[in-house]
């Protein structure tokens, strides 16, 4: 079971609550976590994955332009990624700066490819995913931890 956590990061925020969700994937026994930056991924890593966790810096209330860029790439292989699991985060540098709106552009992108989406759990904050203000605290990161474990959990029911 391969759950792979793409991300965008410019400051390095988005890098470390990333690192901290690939960290919870891999936990779950029979799991191995991936972690790839945007510039990194290839095709063949989303179609390796049984589950997808997706995070990007608020841009305007959306992902960045260079997870995008990664997430257009994916219409070749549309139809493989569906049933796959899919959930988001994001990271801010305001507390009102977008971030549902970021993980929604995430969500929606996932929706399109037919991904099963899942939010962060109720022991987290049970919202759209995960989501922080500046660098990830420890409870931003422990909530992490938490959506890399439900998604490779629920990536090994749907299997």
């Amino acid at each position: 079971m391969q759950i792979l956590v793409l991300y965008y990061s410019k400051t390095g925020n988005t890098r470390k609550l990333a690192e901290a969700i690939a960290q919870g994937a891999g936990e779950v026994q029979g799991t191995r976590a991936v972690l790839k930056a945007a510039g990194e991924v290839s095709k063949e890593d989303f179609l390796a994955a049984d589950g997808l966790i997706v995070g990007s810096p608020v841009y305007f209330g959306t992902m960045a332009a260079e997870l995008k860029q990664v997430v257009d790439g994916l219409i070749s292989i549309r139809k493989k990624m569906e049933t796959k699991i899919g959930a988001a985060f994001a990271t801010s540098g305001d507390a009102t700066g977008g971030k549902e709106t970021t993980m929604f552009s995430i969500i929606q992108a996932m929706l399109i490819c037919g991904m099963v989406v899942s939010g962060d759990p109720l022991s987290a904050t049970g919202h759209y995913g995960v989501a922080c203000t500046g660098a990830p605290d420890e409870k931003s990161l422990e909530n992490g931890k938490k959506l890399g474990r439900r998604v490779a959990e629920l990536a090994m029911k749907l299997q």
